[in-house]
């Protein structure tokens, strides 16, 4: 950094010199420094001094006179300084230090308090002073690490190389150096070949640095510049003879640096030389092959060489597919890797500074194009010429395929038509058979008219095929002549054959329209006798007296139409006699069979006799129906009169043993007498039932299956007497029950008329039943508490446990009477007689059998004495027996 002329920085002279008197006037300045310096730039001046052929040996008289410091800056300068002056004399010496300064000041380094007179007296601290100056100049300056001082620079320098090192911190040019690690850390990150930096030891200074300092001087020509012992003995070492030999080391590896680079710049430019040189060979390769692919495939494009065969010009299509699909795929792949290796060479020339490649005479990018051009020009042409070849051959096949198609469809239609023509079938045929060859001869003669356009068609298709040349035109030609021949002979042979038919119809006319008079009028009579023979002998099943009275006015009606038939009959039959004689006189051979029907005048006379002797019988059919409807209208009146008066009766019996079974009022007792009064009432009215069963068996027996009078069947008045019956039993079980609990739990006839009004309340469809929400309001109603909460919940589901104890759904009302029961009344537990027992046992806890017998009645101390089990506790005697166990077990509480 210049300013003002001069050189500025951290380690100028004027610094450097104000820095040390300060340090010497504050008694920081070691003499041990001095010593230091002087050995380390008399190293340093002497690696310089030597590529001239000379040295020094003593710093501060050798540079005296000048002229070794004049050779020392044109040696680290590169330049050549002033002629010095040879004298001997004291100015001559001035003269030549003075020169050497005033080139250091031309390199914009302030000088302070430096002057010839001092170097020329040897004084030993101007003079260190003027080589460090030298030294900051032109080996430290230079140093530069992202525009750091040359200082910091070379500090930093230090600590990017050493920092993957172990027990290395470079922070400074004098106590970070003591240990040696530091120089041989520098050394091992350049030249690891060098030293084994695993085998050093912080605790070993002297081997690290003489290590160090052998190796750079062997093996870097790094003179020694610096004493080991000096540096461990030295409390802090000198700065400046450290960053002095520091800078060595930088200025060493950066050497080493800059040839490797220089290397890789020439192997990078040669790499990319030889790259273009690859990429030229295969440019005039490919461009070669290509070239010559096209000029070998240029001659068979341009063929037009044909068999004229479909299957020929076809297999050349197919090589040309061919040749698309397979074999010029490769060549456009081969193509554009050319133009990308021509592009890519041109930029990479462009980019290494290369002239642009220039290929071979008639392999340029511009000539593949064109040869390229010309070749997709060649192929268009050649497709077009194939798929026009293609095309005209294509049409010549088709043209001939049509014209045998066409002609073999004519000759097939033609076989037989000259024979047929030339028959005289015709003279023996009855009329229907007459005008049925006409017809069909009319149809021919459309059908004739119709082949007009094929002839046309065939001889137009082989005159096309003889302007075309098609190749077998002779063979074309002679089976068109044939068809024309024949044409003309089927036309002669036609006209005579309508002539025939005509005059044979004019004979067949009369008898004719007889036929057909008679198959128009006997056709819809026979379909009547059919109709009327089925109706009169059809199977009919009814139930009502509507039904067959029905059947009777429709036969009635059809008797009534019996007249006009015998008219149409007769009408018919003279048809046939008016036939037969015209048949007879003019000899007509079948003129008797009628070609319009198969129906006979013997099929129509037997059918209609069949019809007449049918009716009578008819007639009786129907009456013994008649009969037997009035005699089952009969007994749907009989039985509909005895079951609208039991089905009522039963109706009521149910809805009043329904009512004692809700217990809406009276006593358990009364309700008990009711229902067995009823009980007896309905078995007295059993014999209705028996009659009414009766009844209906005659009804199955008849076959009716309805009737209109009533809305009971047999079937609802059983099932609604056999609900009758279980109701009854049902409710004096029930009653007998609740009059058993009452007695037994000592509950009040005003409690059971409550808990039967409460469930009776919440049963709303009276089904004797309750579902589990009802179940719970019936509880709240009667004041039993149950929380909203999750242990009211609980407790409900423990209480709809033991009333549904089998989880139906729903709460009968015994069960819902067994629980208010239990919740309203006071019952024995076990623990009750356990006590009960203890008392008898004069507070043993087991009982004797004779204390049993003479305490209780004898049944009940057989009972016990037979079902207790031998008491096992301590202090048992002889036939002790456990009535705790027995206790227990008789409430379900143990195993027994």
């Amino acid at each position: 950094m210049m300013e003002n002329g001069g050189y500025v920085g951290q380690y100028d002279e004027a610094s450097y010199m104000e820095q040390e008197e300060e340090w010497e006037r504050e008694g920081l300045l070691d003499p041990a420094w001095e010593k230091q310096q002087k050995k380390t730039f008399t190293a340093w001046c002497n690696s310089h001094l030597r590529k001239a052929g000379t040295s020094i040996e003593n710093i501060e008289d050798d540079f005296r006179n000048g002229l070794k410091l004049m050779l020392l800056l044109e040696v680290i300068s590169g330049e050549t300084l002033p002629k010095p002056d040879r004298g001997k004399m004291r100015f001559h010496k001035i003269a030549n230090v003075n020169k050497a300064l005033d080139f250091i000041a031309s390199k914009g380094v302030k000088l302070v308090s430096i002057g010839a007179e001092e170097i020329v007296d040897g004084n030993l601290k101007m003079t260190l002073g003027m080589i460090w100056t030298i030294i900051l100049r032109f080996a430290i300056q230079d140093i530069s690490v992202e525009e750091m001082t040359a200082k910091e620079g070379l500090l930093l320098w230090c600590q990017r190389k050493t920092a993957p090192y172990k027990n290395v911190n470079v922070q400074n040019f004098h106590l970070s150096f003591k240990d040696g690690l530091a120089f041989c850390a520098l050394i091992h990150r350049h030249r690891p070949d060098l030293i084994d930096y695993s085998k050093l030891s912080k605790d070993n200074p002297l081997e690290n640095l003489n290590t160090a300092f052998d190796v750079a001087e062997k093996y870097l020509d790094i003179p020694r510049m610096l004493d080991p012992d000096d540096l461990i003995n030295t409390p802090k070492p000198d700065e400046r003879a450290i960053m002095t030999y520091v800078s060595c080391y930088y200025h060493a590896f950066q050497g080493a640096q800059q040839a490797e680079t220089a290397a890789n710049r020439i192997c990078k430019v040669l790499k990319v030389n030889q790259e273009n040189e690859r990429l030229m060979e295969e440019y005039e390769r490919l461009a070669s092959d290509l070239l010559e692919w096209i000029r070998r495939t240029m001659p068979w494009l341009n063929s037009r060489q044909s068999d004229s065969t479909l299957a020929g010009v076809q297999k050349k299509l197919e090589e040309y597919r061919t040749y698309r699909r397979k074999h010029k795929p490769p060549r456009v792949e081969q193509k554009a890797k050319l133009e990308t290796n021509f592009n890519t060479l041109q930029t990479k020339l462009r980019l290494s500074n290369r002239p642009a490649y220039m290929p071979t005479e008639g392999k340029m990018v511009s000539d593949i194009t064109n040869s390229w051009k010309g070749l997709e020009h060649a192929e268009k042409a050649f497709e077009e010429w194939l798929l026009a070849e293609t095309m005209r051959l294509e049409r010549l096949e088709h043209l001939a395929q049509k014209f045998k198609h066409k002609a073999d469809t004519h000759e097939d239609w033609t076989k037989g038509k000259e024979e047929m023509l030339q028959s005289q079938d015709f003279r023996n045929c009855k009329l229907n058979e007459l005008k049925a060859l006409k017809k069909k001869h009319e149809a021919f003669e459309s059908d004739l008219a119709a082949h007009q356009d094929r002839v046309e068609q065939i001889a137009a298709i082989a005159q096309e095929l003889n302007t075309l040349e098609y190749h077998d035109c002779a063979s074309v030609n002679a089976r068109c002549q044939r068809i024309c021949d024949q044409w003309d002979r089927l036309g002669a042979l036609t006209q005579r054959r309508r002539q025939g038919l005509d005059e044979a119809e004019r004979i067949l006319e009369k008898i004719d329209l007889l036929h057909l008079e008679f198959a128009k009028r006997a056709a819809p009579f026979n379909n009547w006798l059919d109709g009327a023979r089925e109706d009169l002998v059809d199977m009919f099943i009814v139930h009502t007296m509507e039904e067959i009275q029905g059947l009777i006015q429709a036969h009635d009606q059809f008797k009534a139409t019996l007249g006009e038939a015998d008219k149409e009959f007769n009408v018919i039959i003279g048809l046939v006699r008016d036939a037969e004689a015209i048949v007879k006189q003019e000899q007509v051979p079948g003129g008797l069979v009628n070609p319009y029907t198969t129906l006979s005048a013997d099929l129509i006379s037997r059918k209609w006799s069949e019809v007449r002797a049918l009716v009578p019988q008819r007639d009786q059919t129907l009456a013994n129906e008649l009969r037997k409807q009035q005699n089952n209208e009969m007994l749907r009146r009989q039985f509909a009169e005895k079951a609208n008066a039991v089905g009522p009766w039963i109706e009521r019996q149910m809805d009043a043993v329904t009512a004692i079974g809700m217990g809406i009022s009276g006593s358990l007792e009364e309700q008990l007498h009711r229902l067995k009064e009823y009980e007896q009432a309905v078995y007295a009215y059993k014999p209705s039932i028996e009659e009414l069963e009766k009844i209906h068996q005659a009804v199955q027996e008849s076959m009716i299956f309805e009737n209109r009078y009533t809305h009971y069947t047999m079937e609802t008045l059983r099932v609604g007497w056999e609900q009758l019956l279980t109701s009854i039993n049902r409710n004096i079980n029930e009653v007998e029950n609740q009059i058993l609990t009452r007695d037994s739990k000592g509950i009040t006839q005003e409690q059971l008329t409550e808990f039967r009004s409460s469930f009776n309340h919440f049963d709303k469809n009276r089904t004797g039943r309750l579902a589990p929400e009802e179940f719970k309001s019936c509880l709240v109603s009667l004041g039993y508490s149950i929380g909203k909460d999750k242990q009211g919940d609980m407790d409900f589901q423990r209480i709809l446990a033991v009333v549904d104890p089998n989880a139906s759904g729903y709460v009968q009302f015994d069960a819902f009477l067994d629980f208010m029961t239990r919740e309203s009344t006071d019952t024995d537990t076990a623990e009750q007689v356990i006590d009960s027992f203890r008392i008898l046992a004069s507070d043993r806890p087991y009982i004797l059998p004779d204390e049993l017998r003479r305490e209780l009645p004898p049944d009940q101390a057989e009972y016990c004495i037979q079902r207790m089990p031998p008491y096992k506790g301590p202090n048992a005697i002889p036939g002790a027996l456990d009535y705790m166990s027995f206790s227990t077990a008789l409430y379900g509480e143990s195993d027994l």
